[in-house]
């Protein structure tokens, strides 16, 4: 659509087109160079509000009941062992990111991005990086996603008292680490100060003894021999023992978790996992019908971690119809201030917190839950 040129100005003497100099006087000029400049603004804006803008717009993405099925087939299967029905919902959150160079969104889009509460504006690159960056940020990701999925498997079983056998191979020694030049990488830890460590959850148990730079006795195999090593530990920067050391179990689950959300990347809805686990492995009706939100990472010892986007994860949650919402201790920064209106919001640090919560939602007994306040 072509531009409407504005009227053109009348001058002093009554006669369409501009007043000549020695007849106009400083106000006459004045007007017409702020709609001169008024006019030029106006196109640029115009001009900018149709054309792609180069940022990322985030904001509430779809949410998951974690104890449902989506065309029939269970977001979290079990077999090997009885699973019970569960009443309610468990709902994993997520962020929606749209890309301009990408999206049919513009700079007006953008602008009224910045204006919402639930919405986050940023750069394209600062969310995707270079084209070579984007290709190794998702398969980061989508490790990350099938790493998260064993890892809520492990931690909702040893959770539930089920312990889950694995073997502890050392996968790095860091420079640091007093077991350069003893441990080597393949080696894997059958014990630690004497005491046999079958699952991972007993190796952290046993370290967790530990003070930073006592010393430890490592037994481990390698090529089929034991031996032993000791070395002092290190100081994590929180007051816990590390012995630099990287481990990748492999573990031997007694039951054949399958999860079907493939269009969710990344590691947050571990947490919700874990819960919908618990839930359909204990006869209990721990929501007895309540709606139950949530984010945060989960790791095989059951710590719940940070994630991104939790603002715009809330809004999800009470769109979605969430009551209830488990937000990771470590993200209560963001949290405070920005709870949408009907959204009771509890923080959890580890497994277990999280299954109080929904246990006393469920009651109705919440007294007792943490919150980010």
């Amino acid at each position: 659509m072509s531009a409407v040129p504005p009227p053109t100005p009348v001058d002093a003497r009554g006669v369409d087109g501009p007043a000549p100099a020695e007849h106009r006087d400083p106000g006459d000029r004045r007007s017409l160079v702020l709609a001169l400049t008024g006019l030029g603004a106006s196109v640029l804006i115009a001009v900018l509000s149709v054309l792609p803008a180069p940022f990322a717009i985030g904001g509430p993405g779809p949410t998951f009941d974690t104890l449902s099925e989506v065309d029939g087939v269970p977001l979290v299967a079990i077999q090997g062992t009885d699973t019970f029905p569960a009443s309610g919902e468990l709902r994993l959150t997520t962020v929606s990111v749209a890309r301009g160079s990408s999206s049919a969104f513009t700079l007006g889009r953008v602008l009224r991005g910045w204006a919402e509460d639930a919405t986050y504006v940023v750069p394209e690159e600062e969310v995707f990086g270079t084209p070579d960056q984007e290709e190794v940020f998702e398969e980061r990701s989508a490790q990350a996603w099938i790493t998260s999925q064993e890892s809520a498997s492990v931690a909702a079983l040893e959770a539930l008292d089920r312990p889950v056998p694995a073997e502890l191979e050392i996968a790095e020694v860091i420079e640091t680490s007093n077991a350069n030049g003893v441990l080597e990488l393949g080696d894997v830890i059958v014990s630690l100060n004497g005491v046999n460590v079958p699952t991972f959850s007993a190796l952290s148990d046993e370290l967790a003894k530990t003070a930073p730079g006592d010393e430890v006795t490592v037994g481990y195999e390698r090529g089929g021999e034991r031996s032993e090593a000791s070395f002092a530990t290190l100081d994590d920067g929180s007051g816990g023992a590390l012995m630099g050391l990287g481990i990748d179990p492999q573990f031997d689950l007694p039951i054949d978790v399958t999860v079907q959300i493939d269009s969710v990347g990344g590691p947050s809805a571990g947490l919700m996992f874990s819960l919908a686990i618990m839930d359909m492995l204990t006869e209990a009706d721990e929501l007895d019908g309540s709606r139950v939100a949530g984010t945060g990472t989960i790791n095989a010892s059951g710590d719940v971690g940070p994630i991104g986007g939790i603002t715009m994860k809330m809004h999800g949650a009470v769109q979605s119809g969430a009551e209830h919402f488990l937000a990771p201790v470590e993200n209560c920064g963001e949290v405070v201030g920005n709870v949408p209106d009907g959204l009771d919001v509890y923080s959890v640090d580890t497994l277990d917190d999280a299954y109080s919560a929904v246990v006393g939602i469920g009651s109705g007994d919440t007294e007792g839950l943490q919150s980010c306040g």
